[in-house]
């Protein structure tokens, strides 16, 4: 116990230099966690499940993906032709039709831009990642937003990142022009909130609300279908128990000929989204193999320069230690534990205090990457900003720590002298 009292006076000896180490420390951890993070929900959303798997429905040669609405059903089902073939449940299916435009056509801004996706809304809650683990009293709350968009046609339900930005009240009722859809405007009523997290940025309305007015256009336009008819189904996602399952299903659907033009191909969601992912290869490797590696090097030597001038200035001190019976690995264990207080104490901080402020105060990490808007801080990420960081003081008080080690008695006294 003396030790460890004689360790926290050593950090408290200079209390400037112990709390900018400190403050650097935390803000490298911060942002290590945060990066981590990010990562970690990267490689989960890519990594591949060996039970209970979502697949992806898509055309095979085109990005973005179109295809005729009349594939919907057959593609829900899994494509079975056969009575020994695998058949998706209703509930582990469903379909996206992507619609976007703005509330102000005369003036374009990212503000007033809105994409929406139309799909069934009783799927949100089934097949949508994370909406359907909510919590029991979240689960409730949405289930009744849910229960207004399959009521009301023209219901929207928005993330509150978006319906922020577009200056927005639940309640009201806005008109967007379409871009992708020319001439389908559309208007809606706002009946509800995405909850808090992952699809603050997303919308979302009746699947059912568009392919009315794409039926009803050629009565307006002189009998002549959209020129996006042959092309309004975007993807289809089925959930399947297992790898054994997801084959069969691959393969009725690839090799049925009812998809032959276009051509469509299955494939697992963490190899649809590794695919969608290659656009930001560059940025996630820069972040994976040079931001964080660059952090722990600059906290190496954030600790290694606070220590070292410490003991530089406790020379004389640790030879008097030394005559008082201190073995040079005393010394050692010493110095390195003094690091260790500082890294590692302040990074568990910085850790714990970014976990709460991001997912608790600020509902996420606002950090758009493909169609991820929004990260959470999780716990693997905390646990290895500590472990990476108190690593980090570890290695940066290794020099510090052999220069106390080896402080020769003489030397110092005889310069004092």
């Amino acid at each position: 116990m003396k030790f460890l009292k004689l360790i926290f006076k050593n950090v408290r000896r200079n209390l400037l230099r112990s709390a900018l180490t400190a403050a650097g420390t935390m803000v490298l951890v911060f942002v290590v966690t945060l990066v981590l993070s990010i990562l970690s929900f990267l490689d989960q959303a890519t990594s591949e499940k060996a039970q209970n798997l979502k697949t992806i429905v898509t055309e095979r040669w085109q990005i973005p993906s179109r295809m005729p609405f009349a594939y919907a059903q057959s593609l829900a089902e899994g494509a079975p032709r056969d009575p020994g073939d695998v058949r998706v449940p209703a509930a582990d299916s469903m379909t996206w039709q992507f619609y976007g435009g703005t509330l102000d056509p005369k003036n374009r801004t990212p503000e007033n831009n809105l994409f929406a996706i139309a799909m069934e809304p009783e799927k949100l809650m089934t097949m949508m990642d994370d909406l359907d683990s909510l919590e029991p009293d979240k689960a409730a709350a949405f289930s009744q937003v849910v229960a207004k968009l399959k009521a009301n046609k023209q219901g929207l339900v928005l993330g509150k990142e978006r319906l922020r930005q577009i200056q927005k009240k639940v309640g009201e009722r806005i008109k967007i022009f379409s871009v992708n859809y020319r001439d389908i405007d559309l208007e809606f009523e706002i009946v509800g909130l995405f909850p808090d997290g992952r699809y603050d940025s997303s919308a979302a309305f009746n699947r059912q609300y568009l392919n009315d007015a794409l039926d009803t256009y050629p009565a307006t336009h002189g009998g002549k279908p959209h020129p996006m008819m042959k092309g309004t189904l975007n993807l289809v996602w089925l959930r399947v128990p297992d790898r054994d399952a997801f084959q069969k299903v691959r393969t009725q659907v690839e090799s049925s000929p009812l998809y032959s033009n276009p051509a469509v191909k299955c494939e697992t969601a963490a190899s649809g989204i590794s695919t969608f992912m290659e656009a930001y290869r560059d940025l996630i490797f820069g972040m994976r193999y040079l931001l964080s590696p660059a952090i722990i090097v600059v906290l190496c030597l954030v600790i290694a320069n606070a220590i070292g001038i410490s003991v530089r200035e406790r020379r004389t001190e640790l030879a008097v230690l030394k005559v008082l019976g201190f073995s040079p690995w005393q010394l050692m264990i010493l110095v390195l534990g003094e690091a260790l207080l500082l890294g590692g104490g302040t990074s568990l901080l910085s850790a714990l205090g970014t976990q709460f402020v991001i997912n608790d105060l600020m509902g996420g990490l606002k950090f758009p990457i493909a169609f991820f808007s929004t990260f959470m801080v999780s716990t693997d990420a905390v646990v290895w900003g500590i472990a990476f960081s108190t690593g980090a003081a570890f290695l940066g008080s290794i020099l510090p720590a052999l220069s106390a080690r080896n402080v020769k008695v003489s030397e110092v006294f005889s310069k004092v002298a």
